[in-house]
């Protein structure tokens, strides 16, 4: 069927023209409990009267009407109840003239609601009037009069009623949120036939329930139907009238001052003034507050203005503490020998909100047998002005690291050789499409090799060179471009993450080469087990410094293998796949395999240092290991085999990379 040009939706805040006969739009006190459903439409509640009133208001309900004249009273009482039973010979359908219906179909429905009026049959008032209610339930017909004449063969019982308009087209104002359609396609099928007070209930609670399935506050709160046909409804949408925020004291609950400056708060809602309510919404903008990390409790209380459809929503904010100290300690994937192999120490200042803007301050020393990271960020979460989300960070690092990931290994005359970096840039972050993210950057890197003596080297024990450019130290301007999905924050969920860096020779001795890396995660849930796949591959072209390869082999790589033992080169690929099953408690068992190699690339490093020291340039690996939730992310305790028939014991905080 084509579009009617007879149904048309208007689009307004609620607000109708005060005629006298038209209740107003529900006050927002109603709209926001909307505990009761609205009452079938139609139905008879005064079965005393005489007649029968809907009980949603201003719905033209059908009147159910008793008889002008009283019924002959006739073959005594009723012996349950006492009431007077008459003798009815005859029962009758006809129109509110007296005169047989247009529709036989009608007739025939009403005839269909008769229960207890039947010919040959002894009826009390009640049991006609109960009669008359089922016939004005049907939905078809506005009023119903049972009228009976006596005759010479006995009571003539006649139902006199009055059907409903033909439905001819429908005005529905206030609906901002619906969608036309929706009433559209409810009527589609209706034009040209009997209003049924019925259908049109069953069209509200669809409407209704339209609106609480996106969690809107919305409802039908007024329908009639008018001359000709046409059906008329009000819909009452729950409008945001302002939104206050209030800060509580996180000891007494009582209100205080924030830190937070309001429109830091206020810029990450995504409800606002003017908007339809809408809970889910409310929800969302709840958790986001949480994310930003200023927050210990957020609560979002709505509360009626007055009479009107409007509500205006109390933010209850408890902030956390904005900054301070702390200490603690971790692992380095560089150090694989020593009774204290690769435990540091770490002392930490950080301020999550910065001028009560939500920016944040991170100052850290990390400190082992031979790292040593001094960093310094700073963060704005979101740039001001920006509106698409924005972030810049803003950091300076400062590093010395072992190299025995590349130029590692048994050398009688091998000394350890550290990395130190200092290293400065600027990054600027954000979503452009949902589950996506990007960051630009820009880092500046001085970085070189000092003996364990601190001495500045170029070469190792085995002649392979330590810097590109053969100097102390080589120097780089990286510009970078990374791409990250993630289709949830589950660690088993898909992610997929791609980074290029391109070394801009700013200056003839600065370095220059471009460098392409790309990691992948997949998890499937099967039975009580999980099972994660993932992937990660690189290449470096151009001029680059050695330490700067990939490096294969470890913990986080192939496990079996110290760290770096597998080889290390201009190309790499890693593959590994586990299956864990969660055992009691926070402990989850694990089964793995790993398999990485440098695609043949090691002696395309400057100074094949992979080569020098045996590496084999690939090699699987497989065990199985234990988790345990923690604070600070699972714990990981893994005992692994590799190719060559060599065992190893692996321990770990946090995810894989």
């Amino acid at each position: 069927m084509g579009p009617r040009r007879d149904v048309r939706f208007i689009s307004s805040a609620v607000k109708l023209p005060c005629a006298s006969p038209a209740p107003d739009p529900a006050p927002a006190h109603a709209l926001l409990s909307a505990a009761l459903p609205f009452a079938h439409i139609g139905r008879a509640i005064d079965a005393a009267a005489r007649r029968v009133a809907a009980s949603f208001p201003r719905v033209p309900a059908a009147r159910a009407e008793t008889a002008a004249a009283p019924l002959p009273r006739r073959h005594g009482k009723d012996g349950g109840g006492g009431e007077e039973r008459v003798l009815i010979s005859e029962v009758a359908v006809r129109g509110k003239d007296g005169e047989p219906l247009e529709r036989p179909e009608l007739e025939e429905a009403a005839a269909a609601a008769l229960r207890a009026c039947r010919p040959n049959a002894a009826l009390t008032v009640r049991e006609v009037q109960e009669d008359v209610h089922r016939v004005v339930e049907s939905g078809l017909f506005r009023s119903c009069m049972p009228v009976a004449v006596d005759t010479r063969d006995g009571i003539r019982l006649v139902f006199e009623v009055e059907p409903n308009q033909d439905f001819h087209g429908l005005v529905c104002e206030g609906a901002n949120m619906l969608p036309s359609k929706f009433l559209d396609d409810s009527f589609r099928d209706r034009h040209g036939k009997i209003i049924n007070i019925r259908h049109l209930d069953q069209v509200i609670k669809s409407v209704n329930g339209w609106y609480q399935e996106r969690g809107l506050t919305g409802m039908v709160s007024y329908a009639e139907i008018l001359s000709g046909g046409i059906l008329r409804l009000q819909v009452s949408e729950a409008e945001v009238n302002n939104i206050n925020i209030r800060f509580l004291d996180r000891r007494t609950g009582e209100p205080t001052i924030g830190k937070t400056q309001p429109d830091t708060i206020l810029r990450q809602l995504t409800t606002k003034k003017g908007q339809a309510y809408n809970r889910a919404q409310v929800k969302r903008d709840v958790e986001t507050i949480l994310t930003m990390g200023i927050m210990e409790d957020v609560t979002i209380i709505p509360q009626p203005v007055g009479d009107s459809n409007k509500v205006d929503l109390v933010m209850n904010l408890v902030e956390r503490p904005s900054g301070g100290f702390s200490a603690g300690g971790g692992i380095s994937s560089g150090i694989t020998n020593g009774p204290l192999s690769g435990l540091i120490g770490s002392f930490a200042y950080s301020h999550r909100n910065v001028f009560g803007r939500n920016k944040k301050l991170n100052l850290s020393l990390e400190r082992g047998q031979i790292d040593s990271i001094f960093r310094l960020n700073y963060t704005d979460p979101w740039i001001d002005g920006d509106n698409k989300r924005t972030s810049r960070t803003v950091m300076v690092q400062n590093s010395r690291t072992p190299g025995t990931l590349i130029h590692g290994g048994d050398h009688p005359d091998h000394g350890a050789i550290i990395i130190g970096r200092v290293t400065a840039g600027i990054e600027y972050s954000r979503p452009f499409r949902p589950k996506w993210s990007g960051t630009l950057g820009l880092i500046f890197q001085h970085a070189g090799a000092r003996d364990d003596k601190g001495n500045p080297v170029i070469r190792d024990s085995y002649n392979s060179q330590l810097t590109a450019s053969g100097n102390p130290y080589d120097d780089t301007v990286l510009a970078k471009l990374e791409g990250v999905y993630t289709d949830s924050g589950d660690h088993s969920s898909t992610m997929f993450v791609f980074n290029v860096e391109q070394g801009l020779p700013i200056l003839p001795e600065w370095l220059s080469f471009n460098r392409v890396t790309a990691r992948l995660r997949q998890g499937y849930e099967i039975g009580p087990a999980r099972l994660l796949l993932s992937a990660s591959g690189g290449h470096v072209e151009g001029n680059f410094s050695p330490h700067e390869a990939f490096a294969i082999g470890g913990t986080n790589s192939v496990r079996g293998y110290e760290e770096g033992a597998v080889g290390s080169g201009r190309s790499y690929a890693v593959g590994s796949g586990e299956v864990s099953c969660r055992m009691f408690g926070p402990l989850e068992g694990v089964v793995f395999g790993d398999y990485g190699s440098d695609l043949g690339s090691g002696p395309k490093v400057p100074g094949d240092p992979a080569g020098a020291r045996g590496k084999p340039g690939s090699g699987y690996g497989y065990g199985v290991g234990i988790r345990v939730d923690s604070p600070l992310g699972p714990l990981r305790l893994e005992y692994a085999f590799n190719d060559k028939q060599a065992r190893r014991f692996h321990f770990g905080v946090g995810h894989r990379n």
